[in-house]
């Protein structure tokens, strides 16, 4: 009938395409690791250019290169490659928002582990890594993370710091601190913030490297230990809570809440940055979609909602909860007022 739209058809390629959707992830790895976005940059454009220049195989590179073309992260004219915006960018080593390091971490095969039994996971509802997953006591991948993870989120730290540090006199606590760059960058805007960083003994180890790189070391101390164990001290006038919170169930987010609160200044403010989903829970794909990483590898880690973080940020006695969209970080700022 006239107006009547056709029914789609069915395609399997879709089903196919994300079977193999693994080798989009070790393709970039690879190419990470031989350091090809940087040849290329530097001028090697063939394959055989690029293959010399990375001691690699002619056939390998070619093949390699023509993948990447294939998933956005190379352009191809005739048998020559260019970079994207994105590769230029963030996969150049000359870059100076390089952050390849990234792959190390997210590629982890203990990261991985997991998700190479999911049928067991979701039947279980919880990761099959031992104790509470990732975020067992002490847990050394997160020496890893602070130092691969940091080059990306460099910009995001910088934007919060913008928005929190303000021009006078401000003393922060900075929970599960690691590569400490949240703290650090308050601090670097600020001339008066005071940081204190919290997490386990080795993680701020590398936070302390980073103070001094960034030339705050004299304001920024060190707690260490279990943010759920060790005493805050305070007052504080902002407690930063970056991208943890996700890592447990509700009850065990409230109760770190409360503590928080009860460290806190009057007039204090926690800052929470995360992967916030809509309402839906499937939407925007990068913030939901997190709600897998943590159903992997912890045993009761979420992605909550706003509203699931203004309940709980109200039920622990803060008087109001904001949400910021950021525009040089995934992640989603929450500022909720004591």
């Amino acid at each position: 009938m006239p107006g009547t739209s056709a029914a789609p058809e069915p395609d399997p390629g879709m089903i196919f395409d994300t079977l193999n959707a693994y080798q989009r992830s070790v393709a970039l790895k690879a190419a990470i690791e031989l350091d090809v976005f940087t040849e290329v940059a530097r001028g090697s454009r063939s394959a055989e250019a690029i293959a010399k220049a990375v001691k690699a195989s002619s056939r390998g590179i070619r093949i390699l290169c023509d993948y990447l073309v294939i998933s956005g992260f190379l352009a191809k004219s005739g048998e020559e490659y260019s970079l994207t915006v994105n590769s230029a960018t963030f996969l150049d080593r000359s870059s100076p928002a390089y952050f390849g390091s990234i792959a190390k971490f997210l590629l982890d095969p203990r990261m991985i582990a997991p998700f190479l039994n999911l049928t067991d996971v979701v039947r279980n509802g919880t990761t099959t890594l031992p104790g509470d997953g990732t975020v067992s006591h002490d847990n050394p991948i997160w020496v890893d993370f602070a130092r691969q993870m940091a080059p990306m989120v460099i910009p995001g730290a910088g934007e919060v710091a913008e928005l929190v540090a303000g021009d006078g006199e401000v003393r922060v606590l900075d929970i599960a601190a690691g590569h400490g760059l949240y703290g650090i960058m308050i601090a670097k805007q600020n001339p008066k913030a005071q940081i204190t960083a919290l997490d386990w003994p080795n993680v701020l180890a590398v936070a302390t490297e980073n103070a001094a790189k960034f030339g705050v070391a004299d304001r920024h101390r060190l707690l260490p230990g279990d943010a759920f164990e060790v005493e805050f001290g305070g007052p504080y006038d902002v407690v930063m809570v970056t991208n943890f919170f996700h890592h447990f169930d509700p009850p065990t987010c409230a109760g770190l809440m409360r503590k928080i609160r009860a460290s806190l200044a009057p007039g204090g403010r926690c800052v929470t940055l995360d992967f916030v989903p809509n309402d839906d829970r499937v939407s925007p794909p990068m913030a939901a979609g997190f709600a897998m990483m943590m159903l992997g590898t912890t045993a009761a880690g979420d992605a909550y909602t706003f509203a699931e973080y203004e309940r709980l940020f109200g039920e622990a006695g803060f008087a109001s909860s904001e949400s910021h969209a950021l525009h040089r970080a995934v992640q989603t700022m929450i500022v909720s007022k004591a």
